[in-house]
């Protein structure tokens, strides 16, 4: 992968890429937070797309046949350095959440050189770890092959 792409993969059934320019051409949701960091307390405006979406397009595999499926989903967020943060799809998804969670292509109208990729940002968040800077990949499963050691 190109820096600045981001894989969303995993348990899908139409994996693809995505970049910041591609992103920008998608609705946009901004969002004001307030959170602290290494670097202290933090207040940013982000634009960007929702995560739910760029998770959605891929279809994620969840099984019908158990009620609320999805609420077994998952999505993981890597970053540079290898950073990860795991996110429950009920977070994600406005069927169960109100979260704003989105693929941020500016912070403070300055818009993310495209080689940096998006920031993953979590505005419910009273910490910023879970804002995955360098974003490259985004992979949505279930929880069950983990849970049930592998049995199904």
């Amino acid at each position: 992968m190109k820096p600045g792409e981001v894989r969303v993969a995993g348990q899908v059934d139409k994996p693809y890429t995505v970049t910041l320019a591609d992103l920008r051409a998608l609705p946009q949701t901004s969002v004001s937070v307030e959170f602290t960091s290494a670097k202290g307390p933090q207040k940013h405006t982000y634009k960007g797309v929702l995560l739910h979406e760029v998770l959605k397009n891929a279809q994620p595999r969840f099984d019908a046949s158990k009620k609320n499926g999805q609420l077994r989903g998952v999505a993981v967020a890597t970053g540079g350095g290898d950073y990860r943060a795991v996110f429950a799809w009920a977070e994600i998804d406005p069927g169960f959440a109100k979260s704003q969670d989105i693929l941020a292509v500016s912070e403070d109208d300055v818009p993310f050189e495209d080689t940096s990729g998006p920031r993953l940002v979590a505005p419910q968040d009273t910490k910023g770890g879970r804002y995955v800077s360098e974003l490259n990949q985004l992979w949505g499963g279930v929880v069950d092959p983990v849970v049930d050691g592998g049995q199904h």
